[in-house]
């Protein structure tokens, strides 16, 4: 794949074969040329895992204490008091049999967080094949099915920047935390948050070297390689 004269410009800022620090890497990004637009920042890691064991997948969630630097549209499968609850905290769509028509029919999804009570499970089954292929199916271990008195807060911290990350099937990880035009401090406290939560999943099962190979990309520019011991040293910020 050729790249633009921006990339290889940006390429020929960084050291080659260097492992940057975490700070050094976000400093490194924030000073490539720019694209036209506020690019995401994301985090690429290789793990020491075998994804074939269940006991070694890697899945948990995270706030992001800087956010995310974008909106974040809710939806929220309830019904009854479990809808006005939704509603008065502030999600964007709620709804029951007839959300799920519409996206059954229409092919609706116009949102980028879907949470549901327990009670709604049974009835959005089947929307797995639809949800589930972008990552929007809500589940117990990601947190987005929640009694009907945690909605509040499970929709406060959606909006806020709450980020689920989970392996893949190869054993790679990636998540975004920012946007370039974040401050290099406000990418290290998302860093940092990202890093703690990673380093307390490690399986227990999960031998020699557990964050192999670490990368941090804006959208449009090249990877910057992190040191990962450095990296697992951070704790997630008070």
């Amino acid at each position: 794949m050729a790249h633009g004269k921006r990339y290889r410009d940006s390429v020929a800022t960084m050291a080659e074969d260097k492992l940057y620090s975490p700070r050094e890497a976000f400093e490194t990004i924030k000073n490539l040329p720019r694209a036209k637009f506020d690019e995401t920042v994301d985090v690429h890691m290789r793990l020491g895992i075998d994804p074939r064991h269940a006991e070694q997948q890697i899945r948990g969630v995270v706030v992001m204490p800087a956010g995310l630097g974008k909106k974040v549209r809710i939806a929220v499968f309830a019904e009854g008091d479990a809808e006005r609850a939704a509603r008065d905290a502030g999600a964007d769509i709620v709804g029951s049999d007839d959300l799920i028509q519409k996206i059954e029919k229409e092919g609706f999804l116009e949102f980028d967080v879907a949470i549901a009570v327990p009670e709604m499970m049974r009835k959005i089954g089947r929307l797995g094949k639809v949800l589930g292929t972008r990552g929007l199916m809500p589940n117990p271990k990601a947190g987005t099915v929640v009694a009907p008195e945690d909605l509040p807060r499970v929709i406060e911290e959606a909006r806020a920047g709450r980020v689920e990350y989970r392996n893949d099937r190869t054993g790679n990880l990636h998540v975004s935390i920012g946007k370039v035009s974040f401050s290099v401090e406000q990418l290290m406290a998302n860093f940092s948050t990202l890093m703690d939560a990673i380093r307390r999943a490690r399986p227990a099962s999960a031998k020699g070297t557990y964050v192999r190979k670490l990368v941090v990309t804006p959208t449009m520019g090249p990877g910057v390689k992190v040191e990962p011991n450095e990296a697992l040293t951070l704790v997630a910020p008070d």
